[in-house]
């Protein structure tokens, strides 16, 4: 199960706790001892920024794997005050305290993946992500994906489970989000991510049935699934998943069926939909409100998925569930190295 970790800072001396939880991610990806000293500058710059720059933050750690690579994210966030030009605030020599102003600008080096979104009346979100590992040639991948998925308040586990394949170009998607919350809703959305992970590619009947047979000991789960395969999104839901295809101005809610896998069988119904040349598939629980929107924010969906994916946790989160937000998109932001 992929574990994702959320750290408040406001204070220096959370700056600490960042850096050696980020090394404790990078060591259990066997990153070495080079890699986990950059994951700990990484680190250590992103929370110093919250604490001075910003009204504090957080920082979410998580290890990534998509494709060839595996990678160590980190993700910055607050609430403001944002950066007027936030690409300016990279280049080396600039600074806003009267500091050498080398911090971001060494991020942004040590970074395999990088970008930022920030507003001055929303705040920024800056992802980065450190390659710990890669097999095969050194090629992006068609898609980029991002997710943010955190327990409920005062769990130590998320109740959803999400994970993506890809294959010759083509990519599929699944999010779980097991009845309620806790170790036993983790077990139930796990267990339809493991059925998912050894047929990604499958047709969606076959899929969810399989799924609805493994989880039927369990306490069920609405389950979600997405293929883009060529110019075709064929997406099928059952259950409160909430899948939204987003295309420059255009917002197309995709649709699901009512039900709990494992619970109540029933014939999924997969739908599809013409895939747009620079659409962003958006799935999430409903830890999220359906009620969000991006009007306010202007050239998000020209940011990596990583980035809206933490937008859309920051400032449409209910806060009374597990939250995951998964984002695909045609890969298109540049890579630092």
């Amino acid at each position: 199960m992929r574990m994702q970790t959320c750290i408040p800072v406001a204070e220096i001396s959370q700056v600490g706790e960042v850096r050696r939880a980020a090394v404790r991610v990078a060591a259990a990806l066997h990153a070495d001892e080079t890699t986990c000293g950059e994951v700990a500058i990484v680190a250590t710059e992103l929370a110093s920024n919250l604490v001075k720059h910003a009204k504090g933050g957080r920082i979410l750690l998580q290890p990534v794997t998509h494709a060839e690579e595996t990678a160590i994210e980190l993700v910055a966030l607050d609430t403001g005050p944002g950066m007027v030009d936030a690409h300016k605030c990279f280049a080396d020599g600039y600074s806003s305290r009267g500091t050498p102003g080398t911090g971001l600008g060494a991020v942004r080096r040590l970074s395999h993946v990088f970008d930022v979104y920030s507003s001055p009346t929303t705040g920024t979100v800056l992802v980065s992500r450190i390659r710990t590992a890669k097999k095969g040639a050194d090629r992006a991948p068609a898609f980029a994906v991002g997710c943010v998925s955190i327990p409920a308040p005062y769990e130590s586990v998320c109740g959803d489970a999400w994970s993506v394949a890809e294959r010759n170009g083509d990519i599929a998607v699944m999010v779980a989000d097991g009845l309620g919350h806790g170790p036993l809703a983790a077990e139930a959305s796990q267990r339809a991510i493991d059925t998912f992970d050894h047929m990604p590619f499958a047709d969606a009947g076959a899929l969810f049935d399989r799924v609805h047979q493994a989880l039927i000991s369990s306490r069920g789960a609405a389950v979600a699934s997405a293929q883009v395969v060529g110019r075709t999104l064929r997406y099928t839901g059952i259950g409160n998943i909430s899948g939204t295809l987003l295309a420059g101005d255009e917002r197309r809610g995709l649709l699901t069926q009512n039900g709990t896998v494992g619970l109540q069988p029933r014939r999924a119904q997969p739908v599809e939909y013409p895939w747009p040349d620079r659409g962003v598939l958006v799935m999430h629980s409903d830890g999220l409100t359906s009620r969000w929107a991006l009007d306010a924010y202007p050239g998000l969906l020209a940011r990596h998925p990583a980035v809206v994916a933490a937008v859309l946790y920051r400032d449409f989160l209910r806060g009374r569930d597990d939250a995951t937000v998964v984002v695909v998109g045609k890969e298109r932001v540049a890579r630092t190295s």
